[in-house]
Order: C-alpha cells, then structure tokens, then sequence
C-alpha cells in the first residue's frame, strides 16, 4: 500500500474540506455560547467516507484554513483568534474526532462503527469542555451545562443515521470511481 495520496483522494479530501466548512455555516446560536453547527456531523462523515488517514487530512486542512484568516468557520470567521475563542477546543479536536470515526468503519461491523462515532464524539466534547472552561476560566460543571449538555440529542441522531448515509455515499463513490 503506498503512503502517497492520489488525485482521487486529493480531490475528495479537498471536497470534504469543503463540505466541513460548508456545514460549518449552518449555524444556530444558543444560550450557552456554543452555536450548534453541523461541523461535527461534517467531520465524522469525512472519517466515514476517506477512512480514518484521509478523513483526519480533511478535518487539519479545514482546522489550518481557518487558523490562516480563511473563513471557514461558523458564522464565515476564521483566523487563530476564532481557536484561543472558548469554543477553539472542539476545533482542534477535529481531526482526532475524524481518525476515530474513520477507525471504528474500517472494521466494516456496524456496532464499531457506533463506538467510532461515540468515541469521536467524546473525545469533541472532552477537548471543548475543557478548553471553554479553561478560556472562560469556567468550573467543568457550568462547561458540561453550556458547551454539551444541548448536543446530546443532536450526537445521538448523528450517531445513529451517519454509518447510513456514510455507506450510501461511499456507494455512490465506488459507482463513480467503476464509470470512469
């Protein structure tokens, strides 16, 4: 197996950068100073789809866009003052979020699919509680209160539809890929 990247993956690295910070644009603001994005939906389905290197290349090429000015993130921001923000530990949490992911699909059985997804979502949550408490100088109850405790529903709809829709799209992609 080469280590080297073709311009298949390249371009379909490049097209889940994009569909990330897409996602990222579907923003709701919330009380607790955490908008609910579609980012994280976004980042697992990368590692889904490319599989745990190439879904973790899609979330740092996303992360290092926006930490340069691109604006990538929620509400069309970037730059590194949007990651020293409260909410910058579940951006940096990205591409460990995707490799995780991107893991548990790589077995091909459906309940390690769902422990990728669980683990990659704890491993978001830990990394954006912690730094919101550490940003806002915030105890980790009020943290858990403001940055997870409203993502909860939302994570386990993710969890449960994305292997899903994951493999629906790595089908199509395999149609494409026999056409050309």
């Amino acid at each position: 197996m080469s280590s080297k990247l073709t311009v298949r993956e390249l371009c379909q690295i490049a097209l889940f950068t994009a569909v990330i910070a897409v996602c990222a644009q579907i923003a709701i603001p919330l009380p607790g100073m955490v908008p609910f994005t579609l980012q994280a939906w976004a980042v697992c389905l990368a590692g889904l789809v490319l599989g745990p290197k190439n879904g973790a290349i899609a979330a740092i090429v996303y992360v290092l866009l926006g930490a340069v000015g691109a604006p990538v993130f929620a509400q069309f921001t970037g730059g590194m003052g949007v990651i020293l923000r409260h909410t910058g530990g579940f951006i940096l949490s990205f591409p460990l979020m995707a490799l995780l992911a991107g893991l548990g699909e790589r077995t091909g059985k459906l309940p390690l699919v769902f422990a990728g997804l669980a683990a990659a979502t704890l491993v978001n949550w830990l990394a954006g509680m912690l730094y919101f408490s550490w940003v806002l100088s915030t105890n980790l109850t009020a943290a858990f209160a403001a940055a997870v405790l409203p993502f909860i529903p939302s994570a386990i709809l993710r969890t449960a539809l994305l292997p899903f829709v994951s493999r629906g799209i790595k089908a199509a992609l395999a149609a494409a890929k026999v056409q050309s």
